[in-house]
């Protein structure tokens, strides 16, 4: 029976390092896997140390994904070839690295947590892979990612949005990107116009990538238990790129997209939006100021940055602004009108659509990025 579980150990790997520690957590039934949502208990730290155990922690996002047969057909669809330098975000324990390791020429893994490179470092070197991995201790949306041909990682939940706007925006030209990613999340990234799903995120990715479906993957199949299931998508960058200033872009589609079933005649009626557009085409038209873009962040739907600290001094209404305001507000209806869109929905709109609707309104000096922002809140 012991020669049994040892075998069961390789062929699903764990937390923990030595096969002896796994057949420990099978006779335990996995008591040896603890988390909570809090974390910073000291007795539990020296319990790691001399024990062996490996505290996990849900607010983190430490879910390892612990089914082999899931983490080969990871491998097997990322279409890996052994000349490629695969980037791992948040590989944890080694669960996937081993096997990625196995397939590529080499592995650069990036994880923040300390005892997870212990962990990984080890247990990589028992395999003998040691030469053909590079750990890189940081947080991924800060590091300067190196050269790499693909990705393939199980991208922690809660900064799925800004890595994959770092991925599909920076600099790095790769292949693709084969992610596990919370199922909502890769619906809604998947989501095509005129779907429920379709929004912000899928307009911003798809402007300069393709998403592909791969399979979903049950909560079942981490430990600990996260409480949804999760998807595998592909993402591939487009070969021929839209030419559109990305900041124009970004915000112009969260100024259609706050309220994607609302007409867009609607949207650009409300007094709060004509003024900041005033505003920010008045300055527009006088300053060709570039402005340095920070492209490491969500892809989400939420406005709660819209009125972010722009240090723009307010428009005030007075009775010359009033009448300014007023012919805007007309030119801004007119062109909806005239270009056909004034009761078209964003949600139903395609990326050709709503590119043509940007390049109408640049055209006649109505702008939406004031070049004086920096983009921290990101494409959401």
């Amino acid at each position: 029976m012991k020669s049994q579980m040892l075998h069961q150990a390789k062929q699903s790997p764990t937390i923990l390092v030595s096969c002896k520690k796994f057949l420990f957590l099978q006779l335990q039934s996995l008591a040896g896997y603890h988390y909570d949502q809090k974390g910073g208990d000291k007795s539990r730290e020296n319990r790691e140390k001399s024990e062996g155990y490996l505290h996990l922690y849900k607010s983190k996002g430490q879910h390892l994904l612990t089914n082999s047969r899931i983490l080969d057909s990871i491998v097997s669809k990322s279409k890996i070839r052994p000349t490629d330098t695969v980037l791992e975000i948040g590989p944890g324990t080694g669960n996937l690295t081993l096997k990625l390791l196995e397939a590529s020429h080499k592995v650069v893994a990036i994880e923040v947590d300390k005892r997870m490179v212990e962990v990984l470092e080890k247990r990589v070197a028992e395999c003998g892979f040691e030469d053909r991995l590079t750990v890189i201790c940081d947080d991924a949306l800060k590091t300067e990612f190196p050269r790499f041909d693909l990705v393939v990682a199980n991208i922690p939940y809660g900064i799925s949005s800004p890595l994959v706007a770092k991925l599909v925006f920076g600099k790095n030209l790769f292949r693709s990107a084969t992610l596990l990613l919370q199922k909502e999340f890769a619906r809604r990234l998947l989501a095509n116009p005129g779907e429920s799903d379709f929004c912000r995120l899928a307009v911003n990715v798809k402007l300069v990538a393709e998403v592909e479906y791969i399979m979903d993957v049950s909560k079942r199949d981490f430990l600990p238990n996260p409480k949804v299931d999760s998807s595998v998508i592909r993402i591939q960058r487009k070969a021929e790129i839209p030419v559109v200033d990305l900041s124009e872009w970004w915000t112009f589609t969260r100024a259609c997209f706050n309220k994607k079933n609302k007409t867009l005649g609607a949207t650009f009626k409300q007094k709060k939006k004509l003024v900041e557009l005033l505003r920010v085409s008045k300055f527009m038209s006088l300053s060709k100021d570039d402005v340095v873009i920070d492209c490491t962040s969500d892809l989400s739907d939420s406005d709660e940055h819209e009125d972010r600290n722009c240090n723009i001094e307010p428009f005030r209404l007075s009775s010359t602004a009033a009448a300014e305001f007023s012919c805007f507000k007309c030119k801004v209806v007119e062109l909806l009108k005239s270009s056909g869109f004034e009761d078209k929905r964003p949600s139903n709109l395609s990326i050709d659509e709503l590119l043509y609707l940007l390049n109408v309104f640049n055209k006649n000096e109505i702008y939406f990025f004031h070049r004086r922002w920096r983009r921290h809140d990101g494409v959401r």
